[in-house]
Formats: structure tokens, sequence, C-alpha cells
């Protein structure tokens, strides 16, 4: 069976074999490319008209007890600047968004134990309260299910915490033995069983990645259903392990996105802000492939190029002001509208 028909058959059954992932990965081209994102802008335009949605992410903290070989801020680089942002700090990001049109706020860091259960429920919850026409996302990796449920009885509605691979010899590639699979696929669990609208994802083109380690990345999304889906391309960091490695394919990226989009497509698909380092015009690519949100930075300026999970990483040098425009103008420029609204989940029957 040919690739075009592969995506035909996925478009209408929604799964395939893991042999047919397989062959999509190892034999695509410019042409598979090209039918994938169509059929997947058809789809999002169907479902979403050319409205995108903005979260606003407030990177609070990149200080972490992990030392993921790819990122950063892992806990083993000593030449990174550490810091942390206060509850007031934190709130006042959510502030300045709120004025410029952000219905939702996306609490994002390093896992920091500084940031107990406590502290973390009652800022979930000050914002929640002081603004309750805005959803709240927290991304800030693996916790327990008791801490889970906390954040979300404090009124988080989202989290973020991409699985990376679905495959457990893949996954010890890219993390110290301190780190496990099944404790991240626990996680996952938790949260979608407490009634978290839940992003899983991966990074295309990390060290050691094969068609089948994609083919299992599918397949698992196929059966966790995420709400949302968190997609970009590796970029190496200069401070870490994987520093001389190639960066991922942004057309490979491109072509994960359009086959997420095609699967599921109701899911909650970001542009990244890898996506748009990656390649100048990397974000409306994505958007044209099937992504539906946009997540500008929120983060105070003076911060901003402390958050490096990756070099070269785009709009540390822009205000949330200056960051929503060139957004705006992105997403106009291809025939799309920035809209100020939570974007919920919502699946179509």
């Amino acid at each position: 069976m040919k690739n075009r028909e592969l995506i035909d058959k996925l478009n209408k059954e929604k799964h395939l074999s893991e042999a047919e992932w397989i062959q999509i990965f190892d034999t695509w081209d410019a042409y598979d490319l090209q039918y994938a994102t169509r059929v997947a802008n058809c789809i999002a335009l169907e479902r979403f008209g050319r409205k995108i949605y903005f979260r606003g992410i407030v990177e609070f903290t990149n200080i972490c007890r992990n030392d993921c070989y790819y990122c950063g801020i892992r806990c083993s680089n000593s030449k990174v600047s550490r810091y942390r942002l206060d509850e007031e700090d934190i709130l006042k990001c959510c502030a300045d968004g709120y004025d410029h049109g952000f219905r939702t706020f996306v609490l994002q860091g390093g896992e920091d134990p500084y940031y107990t259960q406590e502290k973390m429920c009652g800022i979930v919850k000050r914002i929640s309260e002081e603004y309750p026409d805005c959803a709240v996302t927290v991304s800030i990796g693996e916790l327990s299910r008791e801490y889970y449920q906390a954040l979300y009885d404090a009124g988080a509605r989202r989290y973020l915490l991409r699985h990376e691979t679905a495959d457990p010899e893949h996954y010890a590639m890219l993390h110290p033995k301190t780190q496990t699979l099944a404790n991240r696929m626990r996680c996952l669990r938790d949260l979608k069983e407490i009634g978290f609208q839940t992003g899983c994802g991966i990074m295309i083109g990390t060290p050691h990645q094969t068609s089948r380690y994609l083919a299992e990345d599918m397949m698992f999304m196929t059966d966790f259903r995420p709400e949302m889906i968190g997609l970009g391309p590796f970029i190496p960091h200069h401070d870490t392990p994987f520093r001389d490695e190639p960066a991922g394919s942004v057309d490979l990226t491109l072509l994960v996105i359009a086959l997420c989009r095609i699967m599921l497509p109701d899911a909650l698909i970001p542009s990244t802000t890898a996506l748009g380092t990656a390649e100048a015009e990397g974000r409306q690519k994505g958007v044209l492939a099937g992504c539906n949100v946009v997540m500008p930075n929120l983060s105070p300026l003076e911060v901003r190029k402390k958050y490096m999970l990756y070099d070269g990483k785009t709009g540390t040098d822009m205000s949330a002001e200056t960051g929503i425009r060139v957004l705006r103008e992105q997403m106009e420029a291809i025939g799309y509208e920035v809209v100020v609204a939570r974007g919920d989940f919502q699946e179509r029957k």
C-alpha cells in the first residue's frame, strides 16, 4: 500500500498498524508530506475554522532535579544562571497577559522541589480565583497522584507532560537510570483519570530515534487519546551530552503534526516555539499542517534567556505585548486569526 493510501486509511479508521507506521516513516517523501498536510489542514479548518488559540507561558523556575541528557536546564549543567519567580511575580505575569487578551496561563518549570504541593496549589488557586474566565495549565513534570489531585482541586484543568518516547529502550538513551518510562506513563494515566485535559508528545529527531520508535509513539497516542499534543524538532543545547547531535528535521516534524491531526481531529496541537526556532516560518508552517494553538511567552524579560532548554530559542527578547503582536501578524499573513478564548478541548462525534 502506498503512503498516500495509508494516509487515507488513517483518515478513515484513525489508526494504523505498527508496520504501516514504520512504512510511512521509512519511505515518506515531499509529496507524502504535501498530501498529509493538505488532509490535516482540511480537518483543522473543518473543526476550528481559521481561529488560532493562544496560551501565555510563565516559565517560573529553571531549577530542575532531573538530568535529562537533551535539556539545557538539567541539574548537571553548572553553567546555567538559576532563578525562581515568587507568587507575586507569577501573578504579575498573568495580569499583564490578561490585559493583552490571554485566557489561558501555562505555569511551566523544571522539577523544582522548592515549589511544594502547598505552594503550587496556592498559586493555582489565586490565579483561578482572580481570573475565573481563564484556564490554568500546569507543566512541572512527574508528581504523585496526590499532588496532581490537589492541583486539580485548586483549579488547574490542564496538564502538559510530554512522554518523550513510548519505548523504554529509547527512553533509557535519553535519561539517567533514576528516570523511568514506567513512572512517566503512570503520571499520564493518573492525570487522565483525575480529569485533566492531558497533553503528551515527543521531540522529533532525538538522538537514536528510529522509525520503529516513532511508530510506537503514534500507537501510544492512538490508544491514550491525549487532549493536547506537544510536538517539535529536537534542537541540541551546547551544554548537554547531545551538544554535537544533529537537529531534528522540520519537514519530519510537520509530517508528524499532520498525521496527529488526522489521527486525533479534535486535539489541541500547538505550533511550538522549537518549530519557530528551527525555521523562521516554522510556526506558520505548523498551523498549515494542522496546528491550532500558539504559545507566546509571558515570563519577565530578565529571565527569558535563562530558560534555555535548547540553543537559539526564539522570542527571548520580546515583551508579552510584542510577542502576541508578532504572532498575530504571522497568523494573519497566512489567513488565520488569533482569538481571545480559553480554547478548551471539545470532542466532536
